[in-house]
């Protein structure tokens, strides 16, 4: 018989890292671990669980890649035509053609198939300002989301006020959502253990009251859909380990004459990535390298083999052992090693670094740079500066909140390698009518079969 399911994604989570709420669901139906795909990333983990394939297949290779054809590099792009392949819930449709989806957080959200659609979406109207805002399909409920709850709270969504709230908040319109649309498949996503494990790293002590909190809003979301007569399947998209090294490829690239950067008055030193011979896009613990001409391969991959933290290096056909082969990835893909984590910076001087890289600004730098979750701690009274420069924003002032550390040795968490122990795998859970991935070494693209087959009702209970 066909089913309901609500497919939850805690970020972050671990066998280590359930809570009660998780471990009760665990106790009623069944939980194991998944081996992560590579790079054990964000954008690269939702693509392989709903699409079934690795990034070779969906073209997702990592949060962010460079656009050859524009000569830039993009991260945490919306639009879900870039995932290519077959979303299974379009594959469910060929049986069930009135399946109804709420896909409500989950990245790549824009445009999709799905009936239902909420995601961040911040405005940026002409004057420099950052409106805290979401997307949604319908267009109009985002008014009525907004009624019942408020503004979504973009700024501890992410940066160095991100806490329980923003995850809350997810929750909650989810809630409402799945309650208002009764859809046969919602897929919901929790982010908040992610930003902390990687702030404060996954021994912390404060760690155990932040995976109460997320346990909590989880256990409230398993409840309404169990309420609605769904079966509920929780999935995590990594493990984040302890980090204590950090490794920065583009300063190397740029030492031994291969990486470009041009200096602006205006703005400091910016990456020339279409007229550098070779420069890495930095992702957690990958990295892609784009190499202009063949000829340089050989000798960029001496330059970035010498690096303490590189692991392993990637080229050519070597690629295809990750799934790495699709256009989008770098000529050299790199995976760190457990405890280093690979940083974007290609500056020499600190003076000379550009003026977003004191910001928060996911979408300007080219890189990912985890050291947005904190203050600066050089800065003597950071939240007065912060308070100056918001007040001067609204009297309408252009000003930067240059309050962010140019020190990635701050950041203790990290991800996006492929962990030889289990213990760092993500934690799969899932309810009897949920059929559990076979396999001692199954992957995180099982995750698409355990949805297909609960959806067309392949399951025996």
């Amino acid at each position: 018989m066909p089913r309901r399911l609500l497919v939850l994604d805690v970020v972050g989570l671990t066998p280590a890292l359930m809570g009660p709420r998780l471990r009760a669901l665990a106790d009623q139906g069944w939980t194991r671990t998944l081996r992560p795909e590579f790079p054990a990333v964000t954008c690269t983990s939702q693509a392989a669980m709903l699409t079934g394939g690795r990034a070779d297949h969906h073209g997702i290779v990592a949060n962010g890649w460079y656009f050859r054809d524009l000569s830039e590099i993009w991260f945490w792009r919306q639009s879900n035509r870039l995932v290519q392949g077959e979303k299974v819930w379009e594959t469910a449709r060929r049986q069930r053609p009135d399946l109804k989806v709420a896909k409500l957080f989950w990245w790549y959200n824009m445009y999709s198939s799905a009936d239902v659609a909420v995601t961040p979406r911040p405005e940026y109207p002409a004057d420099g300002r950052k409106i805290p805002g979401v997307y949604t399909q319908p267009h109009a409920l985002r008014g009525e989301l907004e009624k019942h709850f408020g503004a979504f709270p973009l700024f501890r969504f992410w940066g160095p006020a991100a806490d329980i709230s923003s995850s809350a908040w997810i929750a909650e319109s989810s809630r409402y959502v799945m309650a208002q649309e009764r859809p046969d498949l919602a897929l919901v996503y929790l982010p908040h253990l992610d930003y902390v494990l990687q702030q404060k790293g996954p021994d912390h002590p404060d760690v155990a009251s932040h995976v109460a909190d997320v346990d909590r809003l989880a256990g409230d979301l398993i409840d309404t859909a169990q309420a609605m007569d769904m079966e509920v399947l929780v999935v995590s998209e990594y493990g984040i380990g302890e980090v204590s090294r950090v490794v920065h490829p583009n300063r190397a690239l740029r030492k031994a004459g291969f990486l470009s950067a041009l200096w602006q008055d205006s703005v400091g030193e910016t990456l020339d990535a279409g007229a550098s011979r070779a420069f890495a896009v930095c992702d957690h613990q990958c990295a892609h390298v784009y190499v202009a001409d063949p000829v340089d391969v050989a000798p960029v991959r001496a330059v970035l083999e010498r690096l303490d933290g590189v692991a392993r290096i990637w080229s050519g056909d070597e690629r295809a052992a990750i799934g790495q082969t699709h256009e989008r990835a770098g000529e050299l893909v790199l995976e760190s090693a457990p405890d280093a984590w690979f940083a974007y910076p290609y500056w020499l001087d600190d003076d000379r670094a550009p003026d977003f890289a004191r910001t928060v600004d996911i979408h300007r730098k080219p890189g990912y740079d985890p050291a947005e979750l904190f203050l600066d701690p050089a800065l003597a009274a950071p939240k007065l500066r912060i308070a100056r420069r918001l007040i001067a924003k609204k009297l309408g002032f252009r000003t930067l909140l240059d309050v962010i550390p140019l020190d990635a040795s701050l950041v203790r968490g990290s991800h996006g390698h492929v962990p030889t122990d289990p213990a760092l795998h993500p934690a799969i859970i899932g309810t009897r009518g949920v059929a559990m991935p076979d396999g001692d070494d199954a992957t995180l693209t099982s995750v698409h079969g355990a949805i297909l087959s609960t959806l067309l009702g392949e399951v025996a209970t």
